[in-house]
């Protein structure tokens, strides 16, 4: 059966994957399981074009250890917050296809990102400007899906941002991602000389470490990057930040 555009209309919501070989996977959503998704590769790829408002490109997430796509500076935002997440072990963008009759007719949706727990929980995530939200052509054609992956036993997501300061310190310590960057075993040093109470400023000067200051320093914003330091970041990071141990 098609619809008048001539699309197929599907009898219940369809999921088509990209693999890594170059095959495509359809199959009803109630079928689709986590781990497939996150072994898909994008649907769709990046697009530039002169003019655009936009900026997509490929940012390296250590939680995949591989570069993960994205289509705007907002998706990047999302996608940082991802990968200083914890809980998150697995990250998929344009990770499929959706195509399902709703409202009436077939709709076809390419989410943003689908993220996996440590639990095996999934998150599908969409990323729209706030602004965006109160168009209700906008709102249907994320509602839709949203219910779908509900339905399905998937958490959903409409993201349009979050705090300001908490993204501004965690781009900022996204530099600091990269584990190579740093002398084996420094920042399991630094963790050692780490005493309650401590700045940012007193661990990051602390002397008889056997590395140089900027290093150091670096290792420490590492500790923070991969939780073993937390401090808080709703507040701009900088050298009066006090220091807890995460086990603290």
């Amino acid at each position: 059966m098609t619809d008048g555009a001539g699309a197929e209309v599907p009898a219940e919501p369809v999921v088509s994957l990209r693999m890594a070989d170059g095959s495509e996977v359809r199959r009803p959503l109630r079928d689709v399981r986590a781990r497939q998704v996150a072994a898909a590769v994008p649907w769709r790829a990046a697009r530039s074009a002169r003019g655009q408002s936009h900026y997509p490109g490929f940012y390296w997430s250590e939680t995949t250890g591989s570069h993960v796509v994205y289509e705007s500076r907002l998706e990047l935002a999302r996608l940082l917050a991802a990968d200083f997440d914890p809980a998150v072990t697995a990250i998929a963008a344009q990770p499929f296809l959706l195509r399902a009759h709703a409202d009436g007719r077939v709709r076809r949706h390419v989410p943003d990102f689908f993220l996996v727990r440590a639990d095996e929980c999934a998150l599908l995530v969409n990323v729209k400007p706030a602004s965006r939200l109160a168009d209700p052509q906008v709102a249907r054609a994320l509602e839709w899906p949203g219910r779908l992956a509900r339905e399905h036993g998937w958490d959903y997501e409409v993201w349009s941002g979050a705090d300001p300061v908490f993204l501004a310190n965690v781009r900022f310590l996204a530099g600091y991602r990269r584990p190579w960057l740093l002398p084996a075993g420094l920042a399991d040093a630094v963790l050692a000389a780490f005493r309650p109470g401590d700045t940012l400023a007193a661990l990051a000067g602390r002397t008889g470490l056997g590395y140089p200051a900027g290093a150091v320093r670096a290792a420490v914003l590492r500790l923070l990057w991969e939780r073993r330091l937390v401090t808080d970041l709703h507040r701009p990071l900088d050298g009066d930040s006090v220091l807890e141990a995460a086990d603290g």
